[in-house]
């Protein structure tokens, strides 16, 4: 039973996610809502202006509908998906349920921003005050969940369970993990195909992890979110037919997190989203080098300017730049996510007890 409901999520997900696109892509031309293309990215992306944008839709229901249909089939023959044979069941239930609308909390987010751009017809929706404030809300109540199961400690491969101390530590780590996270995610959807196909190798290892740990319900939302970004990329394939949006891409990041702490692992974050890490990392050392250049120019020549480390930032666009095509830094970017990945699920499995 626990295999073909692993199975069923992931194909599921991508035969629901493959399929919205025959609809959605058509409906959102109607309605006008397509991207507005940055003047400060490379030039030949301008030939995508008007692609429309909130593609992330098709995965999002994909994978929740995928995840949902599985567990009450399973629940009508008799079997508990989540928390099932858990020592921990109510925990297990709060992290996935939790998590899940966390995610799709994060999704809402993005569609704001995505529609106050379309309606503005340019490439700024919300503030980073708004947006920020409004993740930190979201955050906050997730970590209320987490607080309330119990969920206040993490293991750390070959180094045991690791207690916060208090809820206070725990607070502020998982603010900056969550926070982190997905903007990570968020930068690395900026060509065609990235962000989908990076995450789809990211969400397999998490289900091969979580499997390791015995939380069947992370195996089986794993691998619904892994079907569901397979059958987006029918639809964002370069060249890409819609774009995922700030919709799609930060449900994607409150999912990876949901993930993570799901297994009580986000440490593994580092393995099993390295992709995201290196994305995020680039953007930050891009500014700091670029600001700290320019102070030192300065000190003799006041009209100075900065250096760049990256011939653009986030660093897939400086492999663009490079000359390398949309589809090679996919294939690479998503090989090097999964034999990260690989490594992350070696480590879980050989470093961490059986059982959370």
């Amino acid at each position: 039973m626990k295999l073909a409901a692993v199975i069923s999520a992931a194909v599921l997900g991508f035969a629901l996610s493959a399929l919205l696109g025959i609809k959605l892509v058509p409906w959102l031309h109607k309605l006008k809502f397509g991207q507005t293309i940055l003047d400060i990215g490379p030039n030949w992306h301008k030939q995508k202006q008007g692609t429309p944008t909130m593609g992330g839709f098709m995965f999002i229901i994909g994978t929740t509908v995928a995840f949902f249909v599985v567990v009450l089939v399973a629940k009508a023959l008799g079997y508990d998906l989540v928390g099932g044979e858990s020592l921990v069941a109510g925990a297990e239930k709060a992290k996935i349920y939790g998590g899940l609308i966390m995610a799709l909390g994060f999704g809402l987010i993005g569609f704001a921003d995505d529609y106050i751009k379309v309606r503005k017809e340019q490439n700024e929706g919300l503030t980073v005050i708004q947006k920020t404030l409004l993740q930190l809300l979201l955050c906050a109540a997730y970590i209320a969940t987490l607080i309330l199961s119990g969920n206040v400690y993490m293991y750390i491969p070959f180094g045991g369970t690791w207690d916060y101390g208090n809820n206070f530590v725990f607070c502020i780590f998982t603010f900056i993990v969550m926070y982190a996270t997905v903007n990570a995610v968020n930068f690395t959807d900026g060509i065609d195909g990235l962000c989908a196909s990076v995450t789809t190798t990211a969400a397999v290892s998490f289900a091969v992890m979580a499997a390791f740990v015995h939380c069947l319900g992370g195996t089986i939302l794993a691998s619904a979110l892994a079907g569901a970004c397979a059958g987006y990329l029918i639809w964002n394939w370069h060249p890409a037919k819609c774009f995922m949006g700030d919709t799609g891409s930060m449900f994607l990041g409150g999912m990876i997190v949901a993930l993570a702490y799901a297994i009580n692992c986000p440490l593994i974050l580092l393995l099993a989203g390295f992709i995201y890490v290196v994305e995020g990392a680039s953007d930050v050392i891009q500014i700091l080098y670029f600001k700290i250049t320019r102070k030192i120019a300065q000190r003799t020549d006041p009209d100075a300017t900065g250096k760049r480390l990256f011939k653009m930032a986030p660093i897939h666009h400086h492999f663009e730049k490079s000359g390398w095509s949309e589809e090679k830094i996919n294939y690479v970017f998503a090989a090097v996510n999964l034999l990260c990945g690989i490594l992350a699920c070696i480590l879980v499995y050989f470093g961490m007890p059986m059982s959370i």
